[in-house]
């Protein structure tokens, strides 16, 4: 078995814009209006990239539970803001409210529970594996929330004569929702039960063809995949049950009455 990583010189990374191109050259093809959009997300990604791969460098060579704590407040705090930019419409505050307390308890409950007691990490702030696995929790359970927060949205705002009509015929606000909240829940964990599906068949996940890429044995690989995995769906899970049990209370005002605007929680 190989005992090194292959390392890509520049004109071995510069070899796989090619595929850019040929996406490029497809839309093109079909007259799709994208390459401007294409071409952005590309200079976003290597840019990025690049300063995160510099930014872990400094991290891993000068390891401190401040700098670890700082980066993962980041990246929830970005995570926020993208769940925010990618769904339809304008949020109000009480619902940004609710998806910041749900990303904030959510992910650092289940990140906190994973490097302590699952691969019971030590030092724990060491952030060779605290950001990555942080990146992995963070970043599945945003996913997560921002599916919860457009299916609830568009249930509530398309079907708000059904919940009405279940008030008034004395149903809680709780039960008159159930069934968006539920919805709201299945569609956002449903993409990672899919992926727990064809792992290992249909596809290699990334965590496993990385360190395998690096030379760890397969099995200790699967381990840790496994294991993160499974980190993944009850982060998603938490996440998006606090999200869920929030946000449907911005729909009612205090007198439990179904608000005019559901979209921002305002009458």
């Amino acid at each position: 078995m190989r005992e090194e990583m292959i390392n890509l010189t520049l004109w071995q990374l510069g070899a796989a814009y090619v595929f850019i191109l040929i996406l490029l050259a497809i839309v093109r093809w079909r007259k799709i209006p994208r390459e401007k959009q294409i071409l952005i997300a590309t200079i976003r990604m290597t840019l990025q990239l690049l300063i995160v791969g510099y930014i872990l460098m400094l991290l891993f060579d000068n390891p401190h539970p401040l700098l670890t704590i700082l980066i993962v407040a980041i990246m929830v705090a970005f995570s926020v803001r993208n769940i925010s930019s990618r769904v339809r419409g304008e949020l109000g505050k009480p619902l940004k409210r609710a998806i910041l307390i749900s990303m904030v308890a959510g992910s650092v409950v289940s990140l906190l529970y994973f490097n302590f007691i699952v691969i019971q990490l030590s030092p724990w702030y060491d952030p060779q594996y605290f950001i990555p696995i942080a990146g992995m929790i963070i970043g599945n359970s945003m996913t997560g929330v921002t599916l919860g927060v457009q299916t609830l949205l568009d249930g509530m705002n398309d079907q708000r004569q059904k919940v009405e009509a279940a008030l008034m015929l004395g149903a809680s606000p709780q039960a008159a929702t159930k069934k968006w909240v539920n919805r709201a829940f299945d569609s956002a964990i449903l993409p990672t039960i899919n992926k727990m599906v064809g792992m290992g068949i249909v596809f290699l996940p990334g965590m496993m063809t990385g360190q395998i890429l690096a030379g760890a044995s397969p099995f200790i690989a699967v381990e840790y995949q496994i294991a993160i995995l499974l980190g993944i769906i009850g982060a998603v899970s938490l996440t998006v049950i606090l999200f869920v049990n929030l946000a449907y209370k911005v729909f009612f005002n205090e007198r439990s009455q179904l608000l005019h605007n559901a979209m921002n929680g305002k009458s």
